[in-house]
């Protein structure tokens, strides 16, 4: 009797439930079309390449080769062109100094489409925030990036390089190429972890190794979610066995910042751990950050600290493992540089055990061969904007606000228009007369305006220092059955890795 009353009901039920779940899908759909509609009539100005009808772009972006198909359409639409991932999400896609001056040179917040996505493990530090609270952590972490605080630094870079060149040298015995990409972003999380945590010669233990485990599978977890248009809704994500691994790896590298910052905040508290710590030889940033106050004595969160903390592991650690390795590639390709580079660091090496912070800037032709290298392989090689009011170009076309830019560093620095012959790799463009007259916006490894990298002072200065010892210990050499393929994720990757041969050189220099 009761299941025959009841029955009904829950017919009732379900008959409602589907009508409110397509009435939410109907309403989606329909705010989606009229967003489409509104950035595609922004875009009327700029033509661009053929769309598929379902795709956009997005499965020739996929396609090996993207990053000079790219070049390619760059060279057909100069200055601009609309880029669609799919049919709801469109960005126009720059590659021009005076197009890219016109967005960066303002305060624009990161593009939601594409950094939402970061939220959860990063939370809200200075990569995604925007206004108010963006300047103000923005003006407290600043002091963390002085020349007095990344002095002693020199010695942790070279201490996490000394160890993979240790490990090299077993591996270069062995007379066969191999991958330097993972033994390099071992040595960059190994570098950050010290500089950020202050973790001692001892090494990592095993809760920092299972923090450093969780961080390299973060990062490739979210480069795959923005690859797969079926994983950008949130409610499908968390349910896939991949967005529950994303949850797990979270909660590992939240649990070990939380600690590692209650463990410090309680350490302040106690007089001699106080001591011990101001003793120390050199301060690291998380110290800085809990020392930061604004001009009314406000300090940052518990949960700020943990953001900016994520925030520099996961910024810090990706894009110096890409410069390093493609740096040394590049080097392999071009041996004329590479002993140019080892002479010059031999020289300034002398008679020392190692580097100090005065040798990196006597290190200028490594310097134009990094840059050079960064010309061509710029770790981060697309960077992404909304507009917050409308922008008008150098030629008079413009978009309104609301509309998302795409800035394509690597078409951008290769583009023939600014740069004459821009596959060959050529240092002295670089040099100070020929860099004079260069438009401040055409060279952008750390983007550019006010919202340029923070860190890049500390990138440039671990780069010298790793490329440095690397070449007063071997010559590299390519392996041309394993030529790299370049592709496009978060970083500059390769798909199959960066093989390279080492030949161990006959000197104490780099030990």
């Amino acid at each position: 009797m009761v299941l025959n009353f009841l029955s009904p009901s829950l017919s009732r039920l379900g008959l409602w439930a589907s009508v409110v779940i397509l009435m939410v899908i109907v309403l989606k759909l329909f705010s989606l079309l009229l967003r489409r509609q509104k950035l595609a009539r922004a875009m009327d100005s700029f033509p661009g390449p053929p769309t598929h009808w379902l795709f956009g772009h997005a499965l020739e972006i996929q396609k090996l080769g993207s990053l000079d198909k790219v070049v390619s359409w760059a060279q057909q639409f100069p200055h601009a062109h609309p880029l669609w991932f799919g049919q709801f999400v469109g960005f126009l896609n720059i590659y021009e100094p005076d197009y890219a001056k016109a967005v960066y040179s303002r305060g624009d917040p990161k593009a939601a489409d594409v950094y939402d996505f970061f939220l959860q493990w990063i939370g809200k530090g200075l990569l995604v925030l925007d206004g108010p609270k963006w300047f103000q952590h923005r003006k407290l972490l600043t002091p963390g990036f002085h020349y007095d605080v990344l002095k002693p630094y020199v010695a942790i870079f070279a201490e996490s390089t000394r160890m993979m060149l240790d490990k090299w040298e077993k591996k270069a015995s062995e007379n066969k190429s191999f991958d330097i990409f993972c033994d390099v972003g071992h040595m960059a999380l190994d570098t950050l972890m010290k500089c950020t945590f202050g973790k001692g010669d001892s090494g990592l233990g095993h809760r920092d190794n299972s923090y450093y485990l969780a961080v390299s599978d973060l990062t490739l977890l979210m480069q795959q979610r923005i690859d797969s248009f079926q994983y950008h809704n949130d409610f499908i994500y968390w349910l896939t066995p991949h967005g529950r691994r994303f949850l797990r790896a979270c909660k590992i590298a939240h649990d070990h910042t939380d600690e590692v910052i209650r463990q410090r905040k309680a350490a302040l508290q106690d007089e001699k751990e106080q001591k011990k710590i101001q003793q120390r030889r050199h301060l690291d940033f998380l110290d800085i950050l809990l020392g930061a106050r604004d001009e009314s004595g406000i300090k940052l969160s518990d949960a700020d600290l943990r953001a900016e903390v994520d925030t520099f592991m996961f910024e810090g650690h990706d894009t110096t493992t890409s410069g390093i390795s493609w740096f040394l590639y590049c080097m392999a390709l071009y041996p004329e540089h590479q002993q140019l580079c080892r002479e010059e660091v031999r020289g300034i090496l002398g008679d020392k055990d190692c580097f100090q912070w005065d040798d990196l800037a006597k290190m200028t032709y490594l310097t134009m061969c990094i840059k050079e290298c960064f010309r061509l392989y710029p770790p981060v090689p697309q960077v992404y904007r909304q507009l917050n009011k409308p922008v008008t170009f150098v030629d008079g076309r413009s978009l309104p606000a609301g509309s998302l830019i795409s800035l394509h560093i690597y078409a951008l620095h290769r583009n023939s228009t600014v740069w004459p012959d821009p596959e060959v790799f050529d240092p002295l463009r670089f040099s100070p007369e020929n860099a004079a007259g260069r438009h401040p916006f055409a060279f952008m490894p750390f983007s550019a305006g006010p919202r340029n990298c923070i860190g890049q002072q500390f990138a440039m200065n671990e780069m010298k220092v790793v490329t440095a010892l690397c070449l007063l210990r071997f010559e590299f050499s390519l392996d041309p059955s394993k030529m790299p393929i370049k592709v496009p994720q978060l970083i500059l990757r390769s798909k199959n890795g960066i093989h390279l041969f080492l030949k161990p050189l006959a000197s104490r220099s780099g030990k």
